[in-house]
């Protein structure tokens, strides 16, 4: 993808921050994965890491429908899939808020999943920010083109 036609599309900017996000989610989840096979955690610990690649994977799935619904054929995309949209960014964006509970304040393994959820968390953020930009500025433009 050029970075010129991704400068000058808000869609394809919230596209590919999508893209960019839902990679790195699915990478963190598969990392993960294996820190969970890692023998020697406290059942908390355990039982953390399966909630915390229960979280994931929702996420990873929000974060597919919202490509998929920006990512159709034609330009538009509705305003009701839109929120949509918006609604399962926001989820994603919350289940990495509840990532870190259940471990012990000073494990090692909270520490590494605090900074695998702290990176996918950021650029989910960000994505979440450039989809309602791109959802506002499409309000901007019905508006200004049913005033006329």
């Amino acid at each position: 993808m050029q970075a010129s036609a991704i400068q000058t599309s808000p869609k394809l900017l919230a596209q590919t921050a999508l893209f960019v996000t839902l990679n790195t989610t699915l990478t963190t989840s598969l990392s993960i994965v294996k820190i969970s096979k890692v023998h020697g955690m406290a059942p908390q610990e355990v039982a953390a890491m399966k909630d915390y690649i229960k979280l994931l994977s929702d996420s990873v799935h929000e974060l597919q429908k919202s490509l998929e619904e920006m990512s159709r054929p034609g330009s538009k995309v509705s305003e009701l899939v839109m929120s949509n949209i918006q609604s399962w960014v926001s989820s994603a964006l919350t289940d990495k808020d509840t990532c870190s509970e259940g471990f012990k304040d000073d494990s090692k393994t909270k520490t590494i999943v605090r900074g695998k959820t702290l990176n996918v968390a950021r650029l989910t953020s960000n994505a979440l920010a450039l989809i309602n930009s791109y959802a506002s500025l499409r309000v901007v433009e019905e508006s200004f083109f049913f005033e006329k």
